[in-house]
């Protein structure tokens, strides 16, 4: 009865592991757009942490203010990454049905 169990729990463990590679494999073609300044900086980013797109409307180019035009960009990508967070953590967590695991990227 207690190999059953040991059986029954590695089957489980597989079917996670499986279903977890998946996850990961649609996140990484999950993209987050995000935006800073009203508008005038957009980030997209994808599931795998990486910038696909910067937009920066011309208006917010003021060679007198170039920080103002650095922090709207580090806002816009602190947001998408915080968004392809989310969504890791929604995707994942129903997964594992919230457990932590090391060494998963959520």
């Amino acid at each position: 009865m207690a190999g059953m169990n040991m059986q029954q729990m590695m089957k489980q463990a597989r079917k996670m592991q499986e279903q977890l590679a998946a996850a990961q494999e649609s996140l990484a073609e999950t993209t987050v757009d995000a935006s800073a300044g009203g508008g005038m900086v957009k980030v997209t980013a994808r599931g795998d942490m990486q910038i696909t797109a910067l937009k920066i409307d011309p208006e917010a180019i003021d060679p007198e203010d170039v920080e103002m035009l650095e922090d709207m960009i580090m806002a816009a990508v602190n947001e998408a990454i915080r968004g392809i967070n989310d969504v890791a953590n929604k995707q994942m967590g129903a997964i594992t049905g919230g457990l932590n695991i090391p060494g998963m990227p959520f």
